[in-house]
């Protein structure tokens, strides 16, 4: 401040000093408590900017005390530099000159009135920022001398809060969502461009209404009543409602309500927002028919089954009627399959479900659990067992008929499918869902194992024999680890009843039990697969025999027979573990016979017939097992490289009485004499049968007459 111009007020911090030419206190002193108590904050500067006033409302509003700031701090104190520096460039701009940031930046804009007001940020002692209101004046004296500038801020805070508020609200008001807001008599006081996009009604349309004009006739006055008692508890309500539109069409809709209260919670508007969710309906109907239903057949999956089985359950317990659960497999449905295609089974499939829907009563449910199973549970069969198993049976054969009407899947071709019915009947919950579908399984294979196109109920026998089963395949798998096999040998003999040779016959003996027959577990192996290691280890046991009876004058000359199931004789590599069988035991040419049945002969014929060529370079004999039983005919005695024919034992058993049989065995003998095939007949266990075979130029004979299945060693030492 300049000697040679009037002194500005000067503040100090309880009083205001004016010039010595001033002779006003009182006045000075109202002056003074009116800057001091005035809600606004007020800085005074001189023209340099220096502070020379800083009010109690400036005090509290900043953090910085009087002292801290008169007579040493300028107004840019108070403000953002960035803020500053930023409006000073833009000023540079507008003014065509330098304006350098500080406080030029402030006092540039005055206008001829000298005022000018603008937003600035402020920042506090503590340097939390917020933005205020600051109106500058320029102070001049009676002369109009400047004297300095008045500076007035107003914290805008709230203000800011509240225009963000309503700029969010008119944002939303015009949101994709229909916004209808009505007074506490529900009259629509607004809408917004979603609601009239949505429902039809423009605005001049809406307002003054009742939001009754939407409604559907969907719901009833209960479904109201509760709302609005939602809506009364807890001021708010939402959920899927259905309106109508002003074309008339009818669309669900989430809908929310939220009730309006003023500062004396009194209730002012209810707001409500509204979106359409038809395409959300069309998705949960697509989840659940994805999620319940098959997608080839439409009919419902396992799962939506299994649900409805369980109510049935629980419904059948409160009623006491009886239900029926019918597994259905179409037989031989893979030949179609591999031989047409995939799109005629699935036409095929497609079908199956439509004659199953035809079959059905109202209330039952046809289901497919996938590939060509089909699954059919009965409700309401009755009170009496009996007349529930005579109902199901009529359903299981009306529907086995249906199944087994030709089908025209392409072109004029009609295709014939019969299809195999498991049933398990119940009551209530007297069986898990689990029991049932594991009996009606049980069942259903029973029916096939009975030659398929047939029906079978479950009963308890069927889960016995599947029990004894289970148990036996479970032993089987351990048996080999567990060293639990035994091979026993049956002498065959000449016509002159000398020892020519045996056939090797396998033995199960589990630890503490009792002997298991071959006819008790080797159809199981074949089943299982694990017929092949079993055969692997009965061929290396035999081979490893053999070596051991060429070194004893009594069997040097003896050969022995192994039978080989198909299974094993089909394994890629079986030529490979036969060679090396034989060369791991040192075994002559000609003393290993492998024993196979006619039905291997049935398919691949060239590669059994390269195999068996190739194990007879090897010094490998053939005997074709149970002649006579099966398909065999002279074509396959010319094609194969067999040098002996087994005949079977049915027929050995009844020669002397029974004509055709006498018949057929003499048949059989002349021809492998003529074919120079050496006969062996299984199963002579008479004096009378050995006379009538040697009779008719048999040369080999197998039976309890010359000798039982005994183990190796017992064998061995008979012969003295």
């Amino acid at each position: 401040m300049t000697k040679d111009k009037p002194a500005a007020p000067v503040c100090c911090s309880n009083q205001i000093v004016v010039g010595s030419d001033t002779s006003l206190p009182e006045i000075c002193q109202i002056q003074h408590a009116i800057l001091e108590n005035a809600g606004h904050a007020i800085i005074a500067t001189d023209r340099d900017g220096t502070i020379l006033y800083f009010n109690r409302a400036a005090q509290r509003l900043l953090g910085y005390s009087w002292h801290e700031v008169v007579g040493r701090a300028s107004p840019a104190l108070f403000h953002a530099p960035e803020e500053v520096i930023a409006r000073a460039r833009v000023l540079s701009a507008e003014l065509h000159r330098e304006i350098k940031p500080g406080f030029e930046t402030f006092v540039a804009r005055l206008d001829s009135e000298g005022l000018d007001e603008n937003d600035w940020t402020y920042v506090r002692k503590d340097g939390s920022r917020f933005p205020v209101r600051l109106a500058i004046t320029a102070v001049n004296d009676t002369q109009g001398e400047l004297l300095g500038y008045l500076g007035i801020a107003s914290d805008i805070s709230l203000r800011r809060q509240m225009e963000q508020e309503l700029r969010i609200t008119a944002t939303a008001f015009e949101s994709q969502a229909a916004i209808m807001v009505t007074d506490v008599e529900q009259r629509i006081l607004r809408v917004n461009p979603a609601f009239t996009k949505l429902t039809g009604y423009s605005a001049q349309e809406a307002v003054g209404q009742k939001p009754s004009l939407l409604k559907s006739g969907r719901q009833d006055a209960t479904f109201y009543r509760r709302m609005w008692g939602a809506l009364q508890r807890s001021g708010h309500w939402q959920g899927e409602i259905w309106n109508r539109r002003k074309s008339g069409e009818i669309y669900p809709e989430w809908l929310t309500i939220s009730a309006i209260h003023d500062e004396q919670d009194r209730l002012t508007h209810y707001v409500s927002t509204f979106s359409d969710i038809s395409n959300l309906k069309v998705a949960e109907s697509e989840i659940h028919n994805l999620a319940f239903y098959d997608p080839l057949t439409a009919l419902p999956n396992r799962r939506l089954l299994l649900n409805r089985l369980d109510k049935a359950r629980q419904a059948g317990k409160r009623n006491a009627q009886y239900g029926a659960l019918l597994m259905i497999d179409l037989d031989n449905f893979k030949t179609l399959n591999d031989t047409l295609g995939h799109d005629i089974g699935d036409h095929m499939l497609v079908e199956v479900a439509n004659r199953l829907r035809r079959c059905m009563r109202e209330g039952d449910t046809a289901a497919r659990q996938g590939g060509d199973d089909f699954v059919v549970m009965l409700e309401e069969l009755g009170n009496e067992a009996a007349a529930a198993a005579v109902q199901t049976e009529t359903m299981a054969e009306k529907i086995r008929h249906e199944l087994a009407l030709p089908y025209r899947l392409k072109g004029a071709t009609e295709h014939f499918r019969s299809a195999s019915i498991g049933i398990s009947i119940f009551c209530g919950q007297d069986k898990t869902t689990e029991e049932l579908v594991r009996q009606a399984d049980i069942a259903l294979y029973k029916a096939k194992e009975a030659g398929r196109n047939a029906i079978r109920f479950f009963d308890n026998e069927m889960q016995i024999a599947l029990d004894r089963r289970a148990t036996l395949e479970a032993g089987l798998r351990n048996a080999l680890l567990r060293n639990e096999f035994l091979l026993y040998v049956q002498p065959q003999v000449d016509s002159a009843c000398r020892l020519v040779g045996a056939e090797a016959l396998i033995r199960w003996q589990p630890p503490r039990q009792a002997l298991v027959a071959p006819d008790a577990f080797i159809p199981l192996a074949e089943e299982t697969g694990l017929i092949v290691p079993i055969g692997l280890w009965v061929l290396d046991t035999a081979c490893a025999r053999l070596r051991h009876w060429a070194d004893d004058p009594r069997t040097r000359d003896l050969y022995l027979s192994v039978n080989v199931s198909a299974c094993q004789f089909r394994q890629a590599d079986f030529v490979e573990q036969v060679s090396a069988a034989l060369i791991r035991h040192g075994v002559a040419q000609g003393r290993l016979k492998i024993e196979l049945t006619e039905s291997l002969l049935l398919e691949n014929v060239a590669d059994v017939v390269a195999k068996m060529q190739a194990l007879r370079t090897l010094g490998v004999c053939f005997s074709l097992d149970d002649f006579g039983t099966g398909y065999a005919s002279l074509s396959y005695l010319k094609r194969f490289p067999f040098e002996q024919l087994k005949v079977d034992r049915s027929f050995i058993r009844d020669i002397l009485t029974d004509a055709d049989d006498a018949a057929i065995v003499s048949a059989i003998v002349a021809m492998g004499n003529a074919l120079r095939l050496s006969v062996v007949a299984e199963g002579v266990e008479e004096e009378g049968q050995h006379a009538f075979l040697v009779e008719h130029g048999c040369q080999l004979f197998q039976g309890y007459l010359f000798g039982r299945p005994v183990p190796f060693p017992d064998f061995e030492q008979s012969l003295g």
